[in-house]
């Protein structure tokens, strides 16, 4: 098995063991398959600290929604298992099954629980209960649901009572495609090899899945969440197209979702809940992030904030490389997929090059995500006459690219503390973000000691081309400004921002959890 990187996806099962199992990675439709800020954030965690032994599983959605291995996987990192969730997923085959009353009412319980509907000061102990009882051949496996009467009776009581939308067909075809993964999961636990602890990089069904192990093994769960999940989750949801709604146009609001969108994130919801239920410790990136999870049900005690850390050595010596002018160029570097707004930037760079004909857009970055976008993107680039101005690079090693331009542009709408201005920051490159997650603390700073370093570039509005523009063009013809923005990052990001300090933090963590027993 090779540990670098290659085309192709392996199937379902163990990709390799090399040894025991210290801290066990739970990694949802991210490392070491797709690249982007989380995937290099646990590459870095992972080389962080060679004593300890890391494994990792992978949870995607397909295989072919991946092309194949993004990384080099160091030597300490042990253990691969892959699963896919909706990949050939088999039914279990078609048998009568009878249900105990009392179990339903159990599961019903439950629901009231996630609902807030219920008393439930530990919902991780009464699901992990039931999840147990569904473990294959159990009294509540999957055959259970799919084929009990007393699992039909339910379901269609709560179609009576709860749902505004008159096709029970897809009522019925909701309920199952949202707990499929459930029994799945579940199963999975018997599966994974054991490990001192698990460290979580989300909720969701990565956060499902170490909430389970970890209260099966009484081992300590660590979960980091860079955004918060179920945020992230309510943004594709509220876009989604494929979630039908019936309901004619006299009745609906404008302004409603529709209610099976409201069960998908009830559903992230009722996940996000077992997992910080279940975990030791829970990490933001920013107290903004912090303060969302204790309102979606962390325990404030449980919860801390560990800024991302920038390896500083990597950047620095990119400053001495500089031209003594300030390349024209302004550069996104991210994946080419919708959250990152891409087509935004590209707007914005009409105007850009209206008033400044010399400079350059350039988008480093993946386009395979979301070839339909990525398509797109270089449609919008041709319809306003950009060809000779705007360039998609592809995936570049960012150190590289810090010397040849002049500002670091992020359109996103949605990011919470992104490595790539911290990163631009230790190049000495200023950066010009939407007003999303922690940019606006990481540009214009926190506290006041933080401000009086100054600003590091400007904060814009989403979804506006005009602002951002306007403001790239302050830095880029105004030297004086553009220097003192540079200055700025470079202070903020060697005083608050380091890999040390992100290290030392994250020591302690994987310390107390290696030491716990549940």
């Amino acid at each position: 098995m090779s540990l670098t990187p290659s085309l192709g996806m392996p199937p379902a099962g163990l990709v390799f063991q090399r040894g025991d199992v210290d801290v066990m990675l739970l990694l949802e439709g991210t490392y070491p398959f797709v690249s982007g800020g989380v995937s290099s954030w646990v590459h870095q965690i992972v080389r962080g600290f060679p004593a300890l032994r890391f494994g990792g599983v992978f949870l995607g959605s397909q295989a072919s929604d991946y092309k194949g291995m993004r990384y080099t996987l160091p030597d300490n990192f042990v253990y691969l298992y892959v699963d896919y969730l909706y990949d050939n997923h088999q039914l279990p085959p078609v048998k009568e099954k009878g249900v105990d009353p009392e179990l339903m009412e159990r599961v019903a319980g439950l629901h009231d629980c996630f609902k807030g509907l219920g008393q439930c000061p530990h919902v991780m102990k009464q699901a992990s209960a039931l999840l147990d009882l569904a473990l294959e051949g159990g009294v509540l496996d999957h055959q259970v649901f799919l084929y009990s009467q007393g699992a039909w009776e339910y379901l269609s009581q709560n179609y009576r009572l709860n749902c505004t939308d008159p096709s029970f067909i897809d009522y019925f075809w909701t309920v199952r495609t949202i707990h499929t993964p459930i029994w799945k999961l579940n199963q999975l636990t018997t599966k994974i090899a054991d490990a001192k602890m698990y460290h979580t990089i989300s909720t969701g069904y990565a956060g499902f899945l170490g909430s389970l192990l970890s209260h099966r093994n009484k081992r300590a769960l660590l979960i980091s969440e860079h955004g918060i999940y179920t945020k992230e989750r309510k943004i594709d949801l509220y876009q989604a197209q494929w979630i039908k709604d019936n309901r004619n146009l006299f009745q609906r609001e404008p302004s409603d979702v529709s209610y099976y969108k409201q069960m998908w994130i009830h559903f992230f919801e009722a996940l996000a809940k077992m997992a910080y239920d279940q975990a030791l410790d829970i990490v933001s990136l920013y107290e903004v992030n912090r303060q969302r999870q204790i309102s979606e049900g962390a325990k404030a005690e449980k919860t801390c904030c560990i800024p991302n850390g920038i390896d500083l050595p990597r950047f620095v010596p990119q400053r001495a490389k500089r031209p003594a002018k300030v390349p024209p160029v302004l550069c996104l570097i991210g994946r080419v997929v919708p959250i990152k707004d891409i087509k935004t930037f590209i707007r914005s760079m009409r105007t850009v090059v209206n008033k400044l004909p010399a400079a350059q857009g350039w988008i480093a970055g993946p386009e395979d995500e979301d070839e339909s976008y990525a398509r797109e993107c270089h449609e919008l680039v041709e319809t306003l006459g950009l060809q000779s101005h705007v360039k998609f690079l592809g995936f570049q090693k960012v150190e590289e690219l810090m010397p040849k331009i002049g500002l670091n542009i992020l359109s996103s709408i949605s990011e919470a503390l992104p490595l790539v201005v911290l990163e631009c920051f230790a190049a000495g490159v200023p950066s010009i973000t939407t007003d999303v997650g922690s940019c606006r603390q990481l540009l214009h700073g926190l506290s006041d000691e933080d401000k009086a370093l100054g600003r590091a570039g400007e904060v814009v509005r989403i979804a506006d081309p005009e602002a951002l523009a306007n403001a790239a063009l302050s830095l880029l013809t105004n030297e004086a400004a553009w220097q003192a923005a540079s200055a700025a990052g470079i202070a903020r990001v060697e005083k608050y921002y380091t890999q040390k300090m992100m290290y030392d933090y994250y020591l302690t963590l994987y310390q107390k959890g290696l030491s716990w027993r549940g």
